[in-house]
């Protein structure tokens, strides 16, 4: 284990060059990062996934109550032996053959068949009330830690010159506000790491998972080699729209479908502006070229970096799903089913029946999505973090 601790924490991989973790010692005169100090981060990860119990049931739950959002699901599927047999030890997805096998042996019609997987499949998913509580613990969450970022950030120099994450590096002093910032960011990302599996089960799960990795590995990186200064402008900026986006969310399971749709035409403006423009420019900038004129790449500058163009591939795909969708509600005065819905409406099985009857009569207006006027309507959209 030792001989195993030694390769990893080589300094060779992590630290410029002539510079050792001697150096980086804590002393009477100067404290730095230590990677010790990132153990706080598992328990207090499990205090925030309580904490967020809580404050859903005894804060959010009521708030929801008061604004009539019903605490009642999806309609179940009325029960059948055969069909839940299939759908438990077969699948949840029948193909046309066995659609049509079903419907003989149970001399029902297919498109019956088909609503009730559909019904069966969102009898899992939960109800509007508990993506409300979920949507305002993360609200709250993102509007305390983008405050705190925003005032902590606006009294240092690198804020207004991003050269200033470089210059001494990396013999930077560690302070009360960065440990404090850096430990709060990655337990309640490691809270979102585990919860994942226990929240609203979403179609890009995976991606989501990556992003969560993604964002743990440059926090415990920039940490552990004292990029602490230029991480704290990420998480700054990466916290900005999510804000807005949870805000949307609530407006839509409220109901309250003018301030969603202003919300979410905030959170396109500010998500797009700082995840296409500010975030390449300001710090991708000062990451691979100021960086490189001051202190020089060395092997772990090149994977902070390679971590750090991930999220801006990432940045590009969510900003292509919101531009799609605000270029619907634009062009048409109504959004489409998004790719990530997570409650499947009656329009998919209308679509995949027209698909199956291709010869048949033309439809009229059969794919067209469900009332929705606006930007949020019967959609969901990316989790942005």
């Amino acid at each position: 284990m030792a001989g195993i601790l030694a390769w990893f924490w080589n300094e060779r991989f992590w630290l410029p060059h002539n510079v050792t973790w001697a150096d980086l010692k804590n002393t009477d005169e100067a404290t730095f990062p230590q990677a010790e100090d990132l153990y706080l981060a598992c328990p207090l990860a499990f205090c925030i996934f309580m904490v967020r119990l809580l404050f859903e049931r005894f804060i959010a739950r009521p708030c929801a109550v008061g604004l009539k959002i019903q605490a009642s699901g999806p309609q179940k599927a009325q029960p059948n032996a055969i069909l839940e047999k299939v759908f438990t030890a077969i699948t949840k997805h029948p193909d046309e053959k066995r659609l049509e096998g079903l419907s003989k042996q149970l001399d029902w019609d297919v498109r019956t068949i088909q609503r009730w997987f559909r019904q069966r499949r969102n009898q899992e998913k939960p109800s509007t009330l508990a993506r409300f509580c979920e949507s305002m613990w993360r609200f709250t969450f993102y509007l305390y830690i983008f405050t705190y970022g925003v005032r902590f950030l606006k009294k240092t120099p690198w804020l207004w010159n991003t050269k200033e994450c470089w210059y001494n590096y990396p013999y930077q002093p560690l302070t009360v506000d960065i440990h404090y910032y850096y430990v709060l960011e990655l337990s309640f990302y490691l809270s979102l790491l585990f919860s994942q599996f226990t929240d609203i089960r979403r179609k890009d799960f995976l991606i989501m998972f990556l992003h969560h990795m993604a964002t743990i590995s440059l926090i415990t990186f920039s940490y552990v080699n004292n990029m602490a200064r230029v991480g704290s402008l990420v998480m700054c900026l990466h916290d900005a729209a999510d804000v807005l986006i949870e805000a949307a969310k609530m407006a839509n399971y409220a109901k309250c479908q003018i301030l969603c749709n202003l919300l979410f035409a905030m959170f396109a403006l500010v998500f797009i502006s700082s995840r296409l423009a500010v975030y390449p420019v300001w710090i991708l900038n000062t990451t691979l070229f100021e960086s490189w004129d001051i202190v020089g790449p060395y092997p772990s500058w090149w994977v902070f970096n390679l971590l750090l163009i991930l999220l801006q591939l990432l940045h590009s795909y969510w900003s292509y799903l919101i531009g799609k969708t605000a270029y619907q509600a634009v062009s048409k005065g109504k959004v489409s089913k998004d790719d990530r819905s997570d409650i499947e409406s009656s329009s998919d099985e209308d679509e995949n029946q027209t698909k199956q009857k291709t010869h048949n009569s033309a439809t009229n207006g059969t794919n067209k999505p469900h009332g929705s006027n606006g930007f949020l309507t019967g959609t969901s959209y990316p989790d942005e973090h």
